[in-house]
Formats: C-alpha cells, sequence, structure tokens
C-alpha cells in the first residue's frame, strides 16, 4: 500500500487525509498537539476542527515527524502559511529524493513578500525542486471530507509533478484540473482571503447581493493585477484558483475569513474576532503581506488598502466602504490585451 505524509492535522489536512484514506492509501498525519493526536488514534475524531466526521483506519496521526514521512511516497504541505517556512526547515533534512511534495496552504511569506512554493523550493535538496507542486480552488474541508463534488488545480512548473499529484489525489468525488501557472494559482488563493474579509465586514455591516457582486468583481481584478505584475498568466484568474476560490470564500458560511470579516462588520475587534473563531484566519496575515507587495509593485489594490486600513490603522469599516465607493471615476477595462487605451 503506497503510503502518503500529510503535514497538519487542522481541518484541510484532516479531510485531504480523510479522501486520500479513501482511495486506499496508508496516510499518515504530523500533528504536533499529543491530545489531537491521540483523539484521532483512538476515537477517530477530530472534535475540534472536523465535527461528526469519522476518520478511517488506514490514518495513523503522530507528534513524531520523521516517523510520518519515513517510507511516504509524497509529502503534502497543510500547515498554516506563516510556519511553512519553519517546518520545510525543520524536514529538508529527512526529505528523500524521490520524495514529491504539495503545499495545500493559501498564503504568502511574510518576511519576503515570497509565494510559498519559492521558500519550499529554496529549502528542499536540488534533487526535490522539480518534484513541487502547489494545490489550490474552491476546496472547503467540511464538504470534501464528506465526498461532496468539488473541484481544484493542481500547479508545477513540472508537468509530470503536476500529473503525478492530478493522478494521486483525483476520483470521481474530487476533480483535479492540471496547470503550469503556480504563480497564478498561489497568488488567487493567497488573495482571494483579503477579498473575503471585506466580503464579511460588508456582510456584518448589513449590505446586500448588489454589495457583494461588485466586491468580488473587483476583488478578481486586483488579485488579477497582482498576478500581472508577478508574472502570472491572465486566464488562471477566471479559473478554479482565482474565480472559483473567490466566489466560495466570500459567499459561503464554511469560509474562516467570511466569518472574521462578518464580525469585524458587526463592530468586534480584531482580538474578539479571532477569539470567536478560534482557528487560523489566513487573510489576516495575507492582507499585511500583499498590502507591502501592493507597494513594492506599484500595484493598485484599493479593496486590500481599505481591508489594511481597517484592520491596522483604526479605520472604521464603514468609512472604508463610503472611501471606496468616493473614489473618482475610472474605465473597467483599464487597457486593451495589446496595451493599448480603448479611447
Amino acid at each position: 500500500m503506497t503510503h502518503l505524509a500529510i503535514l497538519g492535522g487542522g481541518s484541510w489536512g484532516t479531510a485531504l487525509s480523510i479522501h486520500l484514506a479513501k482511495k486506499d492509501y496508508r496516510v499518515k498525519v504530523f500533528e504536533p498537539v499529543k491530545i489531537q493526536v491521540e483523539e484521532i488514534n483512538e476515537k477517530r475524531t477530530n472534535s475540534r476542527y472536523l465535527p461528526e466526521v469519522k476518520i478511517p483506519e488506514n490514518i495513523e496521526a503522530s507528534t513524531e515527524i520523521g516517523e510520518v514521512l519515513d517510507q511516504a511516497e509524497s509529502i503534502f504541505l497543510v500547515v498554516p502559511s506563516h510556519v511553512v517556512g519553519e517546518v520545510i526547515q525543520k524536514v529538508k533534512v529527512l526529505i528523500k529524493p524521490n520524495q514529491y511534495l504539495v503545499s495545500c496552504s493559501k498564503g504568502l511569506d511574510e518576511k519576503n513578500l515570497e509565494r510559498l512554493s519559492q521558500v519550499i523550493q529554496k529549502s528542499v535538496p536540488p534533487a526535490n525542486r522539480a518534484k513541487v507542486a502547489v494545490l489550490s480552488g474552491p476546496t472547503h474541508a467540511e464538504e470534501v471530507s464528506r465526498g461532496l463534488p468539488s473541484a481544484a488545480v493542481v500547479a508545477s512548473e513540472d508537468r509530470e509533478t503536476a500529473s503525478y499529484f492530478q493522478n494521486t489525489i483525483m476520483d470521481n468525488h474530487f476533480r483535479i484540473y492540471s496547470s503550469p501557472d503556480v504563480i497564478g494559482v498561489e497568488l488567487g488563493g493567497a488573495v482571494k482571503n483579503i477579498i473575503a474579509i471585506a466580503a464579511g465586514v460588508c456582510d456584518g455591516m448589513g449590505f446586500g447581493d448588489n454589495t457583494k457582486a461588485a466586491l468580488i468583481t473587483r476583488g478578481l481584478s486586483e488579485i488579477s493585477r497582482l498576478g500581472k505584475a508577478e508574472g502570472a498568466q491572465p486566464q488562471t484568474f477566471s479559473g478554479l484558483a482565482g474565480l472559483g476560490d473567490l466566489i466560495v470564500t466570500c459567499a459561503s458560511r464554511h469560509s474562516r475569513n467570511w466569518k472574521f470579516g462578518f464580525r469585524i462588520g458587526q463592530g468586534k475587534s480584531t482580538e474578539e474576532a479571532l477569539k470567536e473563531i478560534n482557528q487560523t484566519v489566513e487573510g489576516l496575515r495575507t492582507t499585511q503581506t500583499v498590502y507591502q507587495l501592493a507597494k513594492r509593485t506599484g500595484t493598485e489594490m484599493p479593496i486590500t488598502q481599505k481591508v489594511y486600513q481597517v484592520l491596522f490603522q483604526g479605520l472604521s469599516p464603514r468609512e472604508g466602504v463610503y472611501e471606496l465607493m468616493g473614489r473618482l471615476p475610472k474605465v473597467e477595462m483599464e487597457d486593451q490585451p495589446d496595451g493599448t487605451e480603448y479611447w
């Protein structure tokens, strides 16, 4: 039986483990919290993250990362984005030349404003750098763990690596597409969390469907502009890792980023909102990182700017909304594909 390693026992790590176990892989999960490991192994549940979901017998959790990696054909990194660098530093000496790695986290490296695949590729042995991929798309853990029809995209600079993970993950419940656009897939997965916070803020303030539609549409424009500045392929943002993930994260009550923004829109502080959710809200840190990245690249990202000001500079949500609405008139499509102006 093929062994797979999952690093991270949160909701998404658990959901991926369950999905892969149902495909008859032997799955080992690294989770540093001992009580959570004991619950998975003894009760076959993970009540904090996925209550009422049964964990198959061919999943084994451990606090020993070396034990999890041993004999694994591939490694799924499913830890919060801000600790990806720390985790990969711990495991780089344990990685074998034939092992594949896929980043399943949606965020960016705060220190160097890098994508997570860049952090991973700089750290792993040279033999493994072509074996690095990223997985993203509209994939709420609550639904994937229950086998509801879902789809995602796996991207790698190496076609064989993308094909490997596509075949490893895909079944008739979870459809996987492949892509060479690692930049676009990672940026789409990261930046949509900022827009989801903004969507939650608007819902918390009692705004309507018109507001949400405008926010999603203009949010996609921001993601695309940043993607263009960073060298992504434009069509990626109309796909699963762009528009697909943006819609589900802005509209679903499963979304932690939406929940966080909703509480901010109701007038709660960042600390109060985080305490109530009691899970990682990737968009909070990503807002800081993308705000700096936009400044570095000279990319206009007004929604991101206002979310940053609300979360970190004391701007009230209502002021933020009306400052966005009161900006100078603009042409919706800024230029033609060849770069020339429309008028």
